[in-house]
Formats: structure tokens, sequence, C-alpha cells
């Protein structure tokens, strides 16, 4: 008789939750990797690649976007601060 031993799945690592605070580390690498990659197209010899830099451009902010959005961090302008200063 054969014994049989059931394996844990074989899933790289878990999924990330779908729902909560998002890592600002992720979404800055995000923006960081989409930024090399649209520089990646504008600097091949020849033909620049311009729809794909552009569709990475678009992607890194986005995910700078998405940065701003999860934080309540927001950088204010001095104007508005200083409205009876003058």
């Amino acid at each position: 008789m054969t014994t049989v031993i059931d394996l844990a799945s074989r899933s790289a690592a878990p999924t990330s939750p779908t729902m909560g605070t998002p890592d600002p580390l992720q979404g800055y690498a995000e923006a960081h990797n989409a930024l090399a990659m649209a520089l990646h197209y504008l600097r091949q010899p020849g033909a620049a690649n311009v729809p794909g830099a552009t569709r990475k451009a678009v992607q890194a902010l986005a995910a700078l976007r998405s940065m701003g959005s999860a934080h309540a961090c927001t950088v204010h302008s001095s104007a508005s601060t200083q409205v009876g200063a003058a």
C-alpha cells in the first residue's frame, strides 16, 4: 500500500488583501518601474515606442495619484494658510 502525502499549495506568495491601506513603498515602486520602462521605450535606437512610453507614463501617474489619495498628509499652498498675513 502506498502512503499519499498531501502537499501545501504551490503558490509563490499569499495574495495581498484587496482592502485596507496600500503600502506607500509599493506605489512608489510601481511609479518608478513604470517611468523606467517609459524611458527604456524612448531610448531605443531607431523609432522610439512613443505609445508604449505614454502608456507607462500614465501608469506611473496613476500610481502616484493613488499614493496621494491614500495618505492624509497633503501639501497645502502657503497662500491659503497666510490669508490674513498681508
